[in-house]
């Protein structure tokens, strides 16, 4: 494979000195929404299919690495044991990702987008690695955490390079794909992780195939990616520290990790009324207080570098505010379903992980047509809000369907009703990013950028630590009335999953009650996408009915 040099491989439609002595120009200050048909790169054909699939690997990974759990929970406490920290092999990805986003935003603007790319990679081939090889459950909490923060620079980097490879005519094209392999990879991660769990490969190769795929295509990443400057080159690493929020993403990962420790040490290790629980609770919020006030008034950072962009909240024009709440309720939406269907099937059908996960297959399906058809018409029609109507009603009337459910419900019931929630997500799941970008100057697209992907990450793990923390307490608490003499450590270890031997060895009657508990528990859990659909709804009344969309270019 042919090396191509850093001035061969500059996007072509930018204004790049001829003489090599002259500093390269800032990539941030190139228009990338310039109108042009004119191809960016120098790579084209059969490499340039190669760079796609390679970038879109990176992404797929971090997607799929974010649900791969879901199912496979049982198979890992199992062996590794550690059942009353069950919940942190899930959360501790999305924490990390939703805690580093912004972070890894700053640092793709300052430093070299390719190498930073590569280094994000890294990271989480080495994360993957670790929970691959875990012995116990902290060394695999661990691995999730590195995974999670190696994971959202990949997806960071993807977004820096696809405005730079791509004509303003193609774009739309490979965003879309690059948002419906997002979406792919996570609705997939539970049935490609009960596929693993169920064979001989074992729950390991869940992570160790992360390092496969990377491996194959570092090549790629080396040798045809493109070294793009968005600083000019010779740029002191101080200069550009300075120009980096690194107060506001220390108090950020602070508060990520306090409130969400708080959360899921609750109920299922120590009471809430806890004096540890307490205090990480009592700290977490004032630490997001603190950022946010850290933020208004630019405490220690300025206006062009603070980590959030505060500018695109505003109440006189409220339309990027709803975005903002609409991509939360969406991340909740496809976060939910995905971790919650899978256990309920383990629990009232005993389904291996695969089967689990493959019963996800009817909420996949819909999830992905209205993702990809909703986009088209869009892009076409050129109006958005019936999309957020559409999408919100059915996530609230698709919830509300699964919150009635019972051991006894059919499989086909659990089908059409997830259906109902993945073709309402589908609506507006990657639709924030679209309307934000046409909504903001073009200057202001990275900041955009980062509003709506923070939105979805939050929505994701705020979801996740409120869903599961929701099915812990709930379920212990039922099961205790039904077993009033257990001890709580039996009880939590009745609702690990398939894995507990504790609910097999039931007698029938009291088996049913435990499984009534349980499964009235995950009914709670759809609380969540209740609200977040009544949200999306109330949200829509803030919207204008208007028409951003006239071609597929705008769409970009």
């Amino acid at each position: 494979m042919a090396a191509l040099s850093d001035t061969e491989m500059q996007p072509s439609n930018l204004d790049i000195p001829t003489d090599p002595e002259k500093q390269e120009s800032s990539c941030s200050e190139c228009d990338l929404t310039k109108d042009t048909s004119k191809s960016p790169r120098n790579v084209h054909g059969f490499l340039w299919v190669t760079v796609v699939l390679a970038i879109y690997s990176s992404t797929f990974l971090f997607a799929l690495d974010n649900t791969i759990v879901a199912n496979i929970q049982p198979a890992i406490i199992k062996s590794l044991n550690g059942v009353d920290k069950l919940a942190w092999s899930g959360v501790a990805f999305v924490m990390a990702s939703s805690a580093t986003v912004l972070t890894w935003l700053q640092i793709f603007n300052q430093f070299n987008i390719k190498w930073m790319y590569i280094f994000s990679i890294a990271v989480f081939m080495v994360g993957s690695a670790i929970c691959g090889a875990a012995q116990s459950m902290n060394m695999l909490i661990g691995g999730r955490v590195i995974c999670g923060v190696g994971g959202v620079g990949q997806y960071v980097g993807v977004m820096n390079f696809l405005p730079r490879l791509t004509s303003i005519k193609e774009r739309p094209m490979y965003v879309s794909a690059m948002g419906l392999t997002w979406g792919a990879g996570t609705v997939l991660g539970p049935i490609i992780g009960g596929a693993f769990t169920d064979s001989s490969a074992g729950w390991r190769w869940s992570f160790y195939i992360n390092l496969c795929v990377g491996g194959l295509f570092t090549p790629v990443y080396i040798f045809l990616l493109p070294s793009l400057h968005p600083q000019p080159v010779g740029t002191p690493v101080t200069e550009r520290l300075k120009r980096m929020d690194l107060l506001g993403s220390l108090i950020l990962m602070g508060a990520f990790a306090a409130g969400v420790i708080g959360v899921n040490f609750a109920g299922a290790m120590y009471p809430w009324d806890a004096p540890g629980i307490i205090v990480a609770l009592v700290l977490g919020g004032m630490l997001f207080i603190v950022f946010g006030i850290q933020q208004t008034f630019c405490i220690f950072t300025t206006e062009e570098t603070r980590l959030f962009p505060v500018e695109l909240v505003s109440w006189r024009k409220p339309l990027l505010t709803l975005l903002f709440i609409c991509g939360c309720c969406t991340g909740v939406c496809v976060t939910v379903p995905t971790y919650i269907i899978p256990l309920y099937f383990q629990f009232t059908a005993s389904d291996q992980s695969l089967q689990s996960g493959i019963r996800l297959l009817p909420f996949v399906c819909l999830l992905v047509f209205s993702c990809v058809g909703g986009g088209f018409l869009t892009s076409r029609l050129g109006y958005y809000i019936p999309w957020y109507i559409m999408g919100g009603a059915l996530c609230l009337v698709g919830s509300a369907l699964m919150y009635t459910i019972h051991p006894h419900s059919s499989a086909g019931a659990i089908y059409g009703y997830s259906a109902l929630i993945g073709l309402g997500a589908g609506m507006y799941l990657q639709l924030g990013h679209a309307v934000a970008q046409a909504k903001v100057k073009p200057e202001k697209v990275p900041a955009a950028v980062a509003f709506t992907t923070t939105a979805q990450l939050n929505g994701l793990t705020f979801a996740l630590v409120i869903a599961q923390c929701v099915f812990v307490n709930e379920a212990a608490k039922r099961i205790a009335w039904v077993l009033p003499h257990e001890a709580r450590s039996t009880i939590i270890d009745a609702i690990s999953g398939t894995g507990s031997t504790f609910v097999r060895y039931l007698d029938g009657t009291t088996k049913s009650r435990v499984l009534a508990a349980i499964v009235t528990a995950i009914d709670r859990t759809y609380i969540l996408c209740i609200v977040a659909g009544a949200i999306t709804l109330l949200a829509t009344f803030g919207m204008k009915w208007e028409r951003l969309f006239i071609t597929t270019t705008a769409a970009a």
